[in-house]
C-alpha cells in the first residue's frame, strides 16, 4: 500500500527535517519543568492538560534533536503506519 503525505500533519515517522526554525527558548528549572510561552500554545492550539510526546533522535549515541508532538497526532501516524501490517499480519494466521 502506498503511503501518502498529508502536508497539513506533523510526520513523527519522517527522515526529512522539513523547515526548521526557532519558536522559542525556554529554559529548564530545578524540577524539571519547563514552560511553552503563551504565544506558542496559543499558535498550535495547546491547551492545559494537553499531552505531548518527547521524541529525540540521535547521532553517534547522543541526543541531538528534541520534537514534542501532541500524543494524538503520534498515535495517529502510528495507527496509519502500523494498521495495514497488522491487517498483513491477522491474514496470514
Amino acid at each position: 500500500m502506498p503511503r501518502t503525505r498529508d502536508k497539513g500533519k506533523c510526520d513523527p515517522g519522517s527522515n526529512e527535517l522539513g523547515d526548521l526554525k526557532v519558536e522559542s527558548i525556554v529554559t529548564v528549572d530545578d524540577r524539571g519543568q519547563m514552560v511553552l510561552p503563551k504565544e506558542v500554545r496559543k499558535k498550535y492550539g495547546l491547551e492545559p492538560g494537553d499531552k505531548l510526546a518527547l521524541v529525540t533522535r540521535e547521532r553517534d549515541g547522543k541526543v541531538c534533536c528534541i520534537y514534542m508532538f501532541k500524543t494524538e497526532e503520534l498515535l495517529s501516524t502510528a495507527k496509519e503506519r502500523m494498521g495495514p501490517l497488522l491487517d498483513d499480519v491477522v491474514k496470514s494466521r
